[in-house]
């Protein structure tokens, strides 16, 4: 590959990181904490290749006439190099969507470790009102582990995804670490078939109660909830849970 090539891919690349950072695609792959790590990172490579050019530039102009004609027959084998801006191109353009419902239907769904862990005191009691809005990695989380049964009787408000597997319709989300590479789906099953008629991916926001001892560790942790009120929402800006 050509300096010129590598300088512009570089540019390219560092102009892309720093254009998903400000307008926040950013959160489809790293948790909201990367930011300013990718900032940072792509004004560096764009600085690098723009100083990469500059310099190129001022040697360019002391070669020799005679020099040009190797270059000159060096160019066609330089073409395919530039075949390499066009992922760099889709990038910068297109930023690709989150994960959804093909990402749970293809990794089995569980609850945080933590969870495996905890005790009863590790769940407070929930917090008093009509209706408690609280992430589906929380929920699942209190429906597999909470002895104290905390969620019994209570309800709740889960905002997430509508997958459609194996004849049943969940609520998901996707919970990350670090990046979208570690995340793993936290999954609801919705009785009464209030989303079934939903497709795979509709973001919607649900009220209702657990049906309790439905989560258990054959069934994955996915808990059954008995929905009374739904309600389709838009894609949040950040659509992971941590």
């Amino acid at each position: 590959m050509k300096r010129e090539t590598q300088n512009i891919l570089l540019i390219l690349l560092g102009g892309a990181l720093v254009k998903i950072a400000v307008n926040g695609d950013y959160l489809r792959y790293v948790k909201p904490a990367q930011q300013p790590w990718i900032v940072a990172g792509g004004a560096v490579m764009v600085l690098l290749g723009a100083v990469a050019i500059v310099r190129d530039l001022v040697a360019s102009r002391r070669v020799v006439p005679a020099e040009h004609a190797e270059h000159d027959g060096h160019a066609h084998s330089a073409r395919p190099a530039w075949l390499l801006l066009v992922p760099v191109l889709a990038v910068f353009l297109v930023a690709p969507p989150a994960l959804g419902a093909d990402s749970v239907i293809r990794t089995e769904a569980r609850v945080p470790a933590s969870a495996a862990v905890a005790d009863a005191a590790a769940f407070p009691p929930l917090p008093a009102g009509n209706a408690v809005a609280l992430t589906v990695n929380e929920f699942v989380s209190r429906a597999g582990w909470d002895s104290a049964g905390t969620l019994n009787g209570r309800t709740v408000s889960l905002t997430g995804f509508v997958v459609h597997t194996d004849g049943s319709t969940l609520l998901a989300r996707l919970v990350i670490s670090c990046c979208a590479a570690d995340a793993f789906p936290v999954t609801v099953r919705l009785r009464g078939g209030a989303a079934d008629h939903l497709p795979s991916d509709a973001w919607i926001q649900v009220t209702g109660e657990v049906v309790p001892g439905t989560a258990t560790k054959d069934n994955s942790y996915t808990p059954d909830f008995t929905p009374t009120s739904l309600t389709p929402v838009p894609t949040p800006k950040d659509p992971y849970e941590y």
